[in-house]
């Protein structure tokens, strides 16, 4: 990592994440002094120069404004505001099964007047913005792409504001490729205003084997490979405070808020605090109070 935190602005025009977006509760980015903060337009990425990847992205989405018409592109870069030894690009991504997950999702800044929509779809084609997910589950409309398609639709459907936290969940066991360690799991917390008050909750989508399978054994999604085929991803709700623990990242503020707080409450405490994460077949399964 990096010990300088200052946030990397690309132009007078670019406002990044703004904190105070959800209204008079600022909610700051729950991040490290020792990341490196690159701001775009309506999100920003606190980037783990040593990991190459973003630890934490924060981004702001306007349901009541989205823009849905604007052509997706695919001109990923490097950001040259960033030493190209501190990124992740193609020579992680080149000629594999490994797909370039973007970690602000591409439609969520795609909002507000055109020219600056059109801007933040642009800005989502940075390579730290994204990080390594096989393609068979960042491609999958059933889990971590479902989840977001969710989000997304709620709040263009109940013209609501979300500010969104997505990051990867870093740890000295993830399987090295190509020079690079790959993160298993990756995390996310939705945030929102109800009734006046701050509401938030929290996932966890964990690769599963088949990572290991497609990064070690070169096997393809939908490969028929009996028991070595790729292994299952899975989805989960967590407590917002269990981020604090797999990331190090200060929460509280967001766990205070958690509204799975009340359900957790009524069961049993567990040795085992993954005992308390839902799995998740699909959206009807999350618990939002």
């Amino acid at each position: 990592m990096t010990t300088d935190n200052q946030s990397l602005s690309e132009s007078s025009t670019t406002s990044g994440y703004q904190p105070d977006f959800l209204g008079p509760d600022s909610v700051p980015v729950p991040t490290d002094p020792r990341l490196t903060v690159l701001d775009y337009t309506h999100f920003s990425i606190h980037q783990d120069t040593e990991r190459r990847m973003p630890a934490i992205t924060a981004v702001n989405i306007d349901g009541a404004t989205l823009v849905t018409d604007i052509e997706r592109g695919n001109n990923w870069r490097l950001d040259p505001r960033l030493p190209a030894e501190h990124q992740a690009g193609e020579e992680l991504y080149a000629r594999n099964d490994i797909d370039r997950g973007h970690l602000v999702r591409r439609r969520d800044p795609v909002w507000g007047e055109r020219q600056v929509a059109t801007q933040a779809n642009a800005d989502t084609f940075h390579y730290t913005v994204c990080a390594p997910q096989a393609g068979y589950f960042n491609q999958s409309k059933e889990l971590w792409l479902g989840l977001e398609d969710h989000v997304l639709e709620h709040a263009a459907t109940f013209d609501q504001r979300l500010s969104v936290f997505t990051g990867c969940v870093f740890t000295a066991e993830d399987p090295s490729y190509r020079g690079f360690l790959v993160p298993r799991q990756f995390f996310k917390i939705a945030a929102w205003s109800r009734g006046g008050e701050l509401a938030a909750s929290a996932y966890v989508l964990d690769q599963g084997e088949g990572l290991d399978m497609i990064l070690r054994r070169g096997l393809r999604p939908g490969q028929e490979a009996g028991e070595d085929g790729p292994g299952p991803f899975k989805t989960f709700q967590i407590p917002v405070a269990d981020v604090a623990s797999l990331t190090g990242l200060p929460v509280d503020q967001l766990a205070a808020a958690d509204v799975l707080a009340a359900t957790l409450a009524q069961r049993p405490a567990f040795p085992d605090v993954r005992r308390r994460w839902i799995e998740l077949s699909g959206p009807q399964d999350l618990i939002l109070g």
